[in-house]
């Protein structure tokens, strides 16, 4: 057996998290579980990969704390992948996918929202992110309900609480604050998804 098979993937320099070498580890662990030949190959790809990267640094900035930064981008990622390997086996019903379809709506415009926050001076709304997120996180956790135990319901809510929090928010979207560099790269990069048709 190759003892380096069980490496970690290497960050980049001065992150110190690299999303996408975990995105793959998760893929591997979940879909190494699912009884299905067919489960497709799943990954977080560079952009994704990069935009989790600087809501890793976004969330440590705020919290100050390294390992609760590290939770959220875990969760958000072993949920996505979780969603797209049941996608990609057909384990959806007609009411989930239909949920599917009304999600990505809604996640495109909180997307744009969030963008637009950033690009433009004097229009944040913290009570309608925050709604919005909180709307989000109970389609996604209705989507997965037939499929999950409570702990994954329970990684769900806890990233969107902290994305939603009211306070979080007004700090992140203070225009000229320490997050504008990092929120800007994210607006950049929500944009640059929006082009390519992943979001």
């Amino acid at each position: 057996m190759n003892k380096n098979r069980t490496r970690k993937v290497s960050s980049e320099p001065g992150n110190g998290f690299n999303s996408r070498g975990l995105g793959l580890r998760i893929q591997k662990k979940l879909a190494s579980s699912m009884s299905s030949k067919s489960v497709a190959k799943v990954f977080i790809d560079d952009q994704t990969g990069q935009l989790l990267d600087n809501v890793y640094l976004l969330v440590k900035e705020y919290s100050g704390d390294k390992k609760e930064a590290e939770r959220i981008t875990k969760y958000l990622i072993k949920v996505t992948i979780k969603i797209a390997i049941l996608m990609r086996n057909d384990q959806f019903n007609n009411e989930e996918l239909d949920l599917i379809v009304d999600f990505k709506k809604k996640f495109k415009t909180l997307v744009m929202t969030v963008t637009s926050f950033v690009e433009v001076d004097f229009t944040f709304d913290k009570h309608f992110l925050s709604k919005s997120f909180a709307e989000s996180s109970n389609m996604i956790q209705r989507l997965i309900a037939r499929h999950s135990k409570e702990k994954t319901k329970n990684k769900v809510l806890h990233v969107f609480q902290l994305l939603g929090n009211t306070d979080f928010l007004e700090k992140v979207f203070t225009p000229d604050s320490k997050y504008s560099p990092i929120m800007s790269k994210i607006a950049k990069q929500l944009d640059d998804l929006m082009e390519s048709g992943v979001i």
